[in-house]
């Protein structure tokens, strides 16, 4: 099913993408979303594909599960709600904030030890709140603090310097890119920052949803099914209450998912079924209508994805139209009965 030793990188070029929603105006296409989408079966064949999806590209916080998968194998001793939170991007809701400072405190260290950037919080009701109170940017409150206090307790247990830990050459990031090339199947094609401040590494579309699927498929016990476990029986902490990624493991079962900042969607099944989306240009409006689109080319039952078909487009308060993933999404029809 896959490779026992990566592959090349993928190739570093502009991404080949190609029309994969349309935004629907009382019925003009008023716009157009770019971008690529792959699908996986159960045996890690290529079902479906659109675009560029084999071209070097950064999954942003999409990774995360395979970074909390690293971390697990390098002894992190977290289950449950704080592991779905190591691989959260999460709202800044005062539970991720109190897992973060639980996963520093199992490690006897505080939010002064983090080195992301400081920031609100990222969902905009809980960011109003923090600012009609009058509270600051913290390094807690930015949507990957779960992430930066696990990476801190990885490197604590195994005795590795804490201040660089976010240095590509650190031990702990040596380990995450190892990871990420055994998931993915596939060398790292370029290294550069992501938004908090942690090593990004440039993989494939492709790559991204292997990786997803191995994760999704693996045995009870290991380090893969224990980020799965926790993130699908704790998917509010690995986002958000309010988040759809949230919405959307809870409306399939089994099913495991994660968003990431410029329109990057992935999400697996428990048979190594996989979907993996990019936005060309990083919009959300389009990332979950195309998400659900493609799961229902991965047989997903179109009933479970209803609400996630995009919100309605207005026209003085009334929904005039829709963003619409194009036809060439649309499920197969099913084999006529003999």
């Amino acid at each position: 099913m896959y490779n026992s030793s990566p592959a090349d990188a993928p190739v570093v070029r502009a991404p080949r993408h190609v029309p994969v929603a349309h935004v629907l105006r009382g019925g003009i296409v008023e716009g157009i979303h770019h971008g690529s989408v792959v699908v996986l079966g159960p045996d890690g064949a290529v079902l479906f594909r659109l675009g560029d999806i084999e071209a070097a590209f950064y999954p942003r916080s999409a990774v995360k599960p395979v970074q909390a998968v690293a971390m697990v194998r390098a002894g992190l001793p977290l289950d449950g709600a704080l592991l779905s939170l190591a691989a959260a991007s999460h709202s800044g809701e005062e539970r991720h904030l109190a897992g973060a400072r639980r996963i520093l405190e199992g490690a006897h260290l505080t939010e002064d030890d983090l080195r992301n950037v400081p920031d609100m919080p990222y969902d905009p009701v809980v960011r109003d709140a923090w600012v009609r109170e009058g509270r600051p940017p913290s390094r807690l409150a930015q949507n990957c603090s779960g992430k930066h206090a696990a990476m801190l307790h990885t490197a604590r247990v195994n005795g590795w310097s804490l201040p660089d830990y976010l240095d590509p050459a650190h031990p702990l990031q040596q380990t995450i890119a190892e990871t990420v090339e055994d998931l993915t199947g596939q060398r790292i094609a370029r290294v550069t920052v992501d938004g908090c401040g942690a090593p990004l590494f440039a993989v494939s579309l492709h790559g991204l949803a292997r990786a997803a699927a191995r994760i999704a498929t693996a045995a009870p016990g290991t380090p893969e099914a224990r980020v799965a476990d926790a993130m699908r029986e704790h998917p509010e902490m690995a986002s958000g209450s309010g988040r759809d990624v949230a919405a959307l493991m809870r409306a399939v079962p089994g099913l495991l998912a994660k968003d990431g900042f410029e329109g990057v969607e992935v999400a697996a099944l428990p048979d190594g079924r996989a979907i993996a989306v990019k936005i060309a240009d990083g919009a959300s409006r389009a990332r979950i209508p195309v998400a659900a689109a493609a799961l229902t080319r991965a047989g997903v039952d179109p009933a479970l994805l209803t609400r996630f078909a995009g919100e309605p487009l207005l026209g003085g308060g009334a929904p005039v139209g829709r963003v619409r993933p194009v036809r060439a999404l649309d499920p197969l029809p099913l084999p006529a009965r003999a």
